[in-house]
């Protein structure tokens, strides 16, 4: 099923505790809220180019969402009243255990954290160029993230160390990362068209593909105990269960807008729904909601 968004290119989503589906526009520079069944409301971001990102529910109940162009953070609640925080390149987003938001600077290489009195921390990744992207709380009282260009998993302790663990693939370049239902790390390495599993040892498993060329970007675990995942460049839905067996959703094509090449679904982001279903941006301009079998 598909909602149409004719107001841009979806490409972060989740889900407020109030059930309604959240959603970044990256190039129109606006984020948008969903009630299943209605109609979505859009709130247009003032100054409209700072290319708003990924989007989650932060420690505070409200959803709180990058601004990688603008070099802002922001917190917006349901009749879109807006905070901002200054930020170098932010992209990746997350509720921390110790109730704080972090998050990733992607060009400035460093990990950043907003206590719940509003101050910033900030704290350098030892890989130059690394480009940290995604973010996530572990099972261990700490943050894990994927060094994009550093071709790593990062781990930060609440008090601000870190640690690496190179990947076993060459030019892996990891994006997307979760804690997964078995209280390890998974994450996707768009390079290599895998999907890859880390505990909090640091011991890798990476699980090829049926197709390498899939660009896997962003993942989440399923209510059914799976993980389930974004493939941008071939415009499928994947899950995989903690074992390694892999299945494959063809994801449905928004109809091409007038006078434009016709449309590819690319998946993004990805979220659980209040209906318990995988609801998925399609920055073709449309959510895509996939029962869960």
């Amino acid at each position: 099923m598909l909602t149409m968004i004719d107001a841009g290119a979806p490409y972060g989503i989740a889900t407020a505790t109030d059930g309604a589906l959240w959603f970044t526009l990256a190039h129109q520079g606006c984020v948008g809220r969903l009630v299943p069944g209605e109609k979505p409301v859009i709130h247009h971001l003032d100054p409209a180019d700072g290319q708003p990102t990924l989007i989650v529910r932060g420690p505070d109940g409200e959803m709180w969402f990058s601004e990688y162009k603008g070099n802002r953070i922001s917190r917006i609640t349901a009749d879109g009243r807006l905070t901002t925080y200054e930020a170098k390149t932010p992209y990746g987003i997350a509720t921390g255990p110790d109730g704080a938001l972090w998050f990733t600077e992607l060009e400035s290489g460093r990990i950043g954290r907003i206590g719940v009195d509003g101050v910033m921390s900030t704290f350098d990744v030892p890989v130059e160029g690394g480009m940290p992207s995604f973010i996530t709380a572990g099972p261990d009282d700490a943050l894990w993230f994927t060094l994009n260009q550093g071709n790593a998993i990062g781990r930060v302790s609440l008090s601000g160390e870190i640690t690496l663990h190179p990947l076993p693939t060459e030019g892996a370049a990891p994006v997307g990362m979760t804690l997964g239902p078995d209280d390890a790390l998974w994450f996707v390495e768009i390079g290599a068209g895998q999907i890859g599993r880390i505990d909090v040892s640091g011991q890798i498993t990476e699980h090829p593909l049926p197709d390498r060329g899939a660009r896997p970007h962003a993942i989440i675990t399923g209510p059914d105990g799976a993980l389930w995942f974004t493939e941008w460049g071939v415009g499928r839905l994947g899950r995989i269960t903690t074992d390694g067996t892999v299945d494959e959703h063809p994801l449905p094509v928004p109809p091409a807008k007038e006078d434009a090449d016709p449309a590819r679904p690319e998946p993004h982001g990805l979220t659980i729904g209040p209906d318990g279903a995988i609801w998925v941006a399609l920055e073709a301009g449309a959510l895509a909601r996939v029962e869960v079998p």
